[in-house]
């Protein structure tokens, strides 16, 4: 059986081609794919780098780990997934940009009907913010600030809302300000056209920021020298709260009194299970000892988009055919500024 799929080379190109639908293993299921999601972050950053460091003899990969559909086959155990089931996946074992999938069961949630498979897609960048939002260990009542307002970053700052926390974006791009704002996120600055650390210390006064989530990627030392400003300071001038690495941002910390009595965490992936083939084969962690594994996070996401309590429509900004993959990963990097959730269409 062929399938159409995303691949990228070693160059950097991508493109869309067909190909072998590969055999159904244990412990999988057969989607077939209506909506896959691109992540701008991670997997544009890693076209980036591919046309940075050409290597032309490098063989073509596979491309993307998010999508939704619905399930037509099961091999092995089933883990109470059922064929007709609408679904969303993740994963880089196979929840690949393409109109067929083969995916691990625990990489695999059930849908409602209210969900839409557009809307589903975004489960995987919704569990890598929640996980994000669980490391900074969130409080009712807390201030925060999310650094970046991505896809992840306007997650996170919706997620640390729902969480009980009073909430400020930093942002460059418009268009992202107003997606924000259309998502719930009322308090966003844009660092570029005004002073964010003036404005986020009054927008906490008078306690200062309990947390900072960081959702960029590039160099960000800069950034963290303006997030440690506006963090609360303690009796003894000590610097205190959790700031959260979630993006590919890359800080220079000083030690010591320089930094304070921060907790300085990184957020990495979607969770517990993430990775590990056995537990995405079916494997379970045990639920008192290991209580939000990837597959929780990706459950709770889906039910708070259910809910309309998570809104991810307003970050679509488009909607292509996966034989325009190509178009969509340039758009990605050359207009920022215009595109951020792009949702890749299936054809069978």
């Amino acid at each position: 059986m062929k399938r159409l799929e995303a691949v990228i080379t070693g160059t950097g190109e991508v493109m869309a081609r067909k190909a072998e639908l590969p055999e159904l293993k244990k412990n999988e299921v057969r989607i077939k794919v209506d909506s896959s999601l691109i992540s701008p972050g991670t997997e544009i950053a890693g076209v980036k780098n591919k046309r940075e460091n050409p290597d032309p003899k490098a063989e073509p990969g596979v491309f993307g780990y998010a999508n939704a559909g619905e399930i037509i086959e099961i091999a092995g155990e089933h883990k109470g997934l059922e064929v007709g089931m609408r679904v969303a996946a993740m994963g880089g074992v196979g929840a690949h940009h393409a109109n067929y999938a083969n995916v691990p069961v625990n990489m695999v949630v059930p849908i409602p009907d209210n969900v839409a498979f557009p809307q589903a897609a975004y489960a995987c960048l919704g569990a890598t913010s929640l996980q994000a939002v669980r490391r900074a260990d969130i409080k009712l009542g807390e201030y925060g600030m999310v650094l970046g307002q991505g896809i992840v970053g306007n997650l996170a700052a919706q997620l640390s809302r729902i969480n009980g926390a009073r909430v400020i974006g930093w942002e460059a791009f418009e268009s992202r300000i107003t997606i924000a704002k259309q998502c719930g996120i009322e308090n966003i600055v844009n660092f570029r056209s005004a002073d964010p650390v003036a404005i986020s210390k009054e927008f906490a006064t008078p306690y200062c920021m309990d947390f900072a989530i960081m959702a960029f990627g590039g160099p960000a030392t800069e950034a963290f020298n303006s997030v440690k400003e506006c963090m609360k300071v303690s009796q003894d001038g000590h610097i205190m709260g959790n700031v959260v690495l979630v993006g590919g941002c890359l800080v220079e910390v000083g030690g010591g009194a320089h930094t304070g009595n921060l907790n300085i965490k990184i957020a990495s992936r979607t969770g517990p299970g993430y990775k590990d083939l056995e537990y995405e084969y079916g494997k379970d962690y045990p639920n008192a000892f290991v209580q939000f594994t990837t597959q929780r996070n990706l459950r709770e996401i889906i039910t708070l988009i259910s809910e309309q309590r998570l809104l991810v429509d307003p970050m679509t900004t488009h909607t292509m055919p996966l034989e325009d993959v190509g178009k969509a990963a340039d758009l990605l990097i050359e207009h920022p500024d215009q595109a951020m959730g792009i949702v890749l269409k299936m054809s069978h």
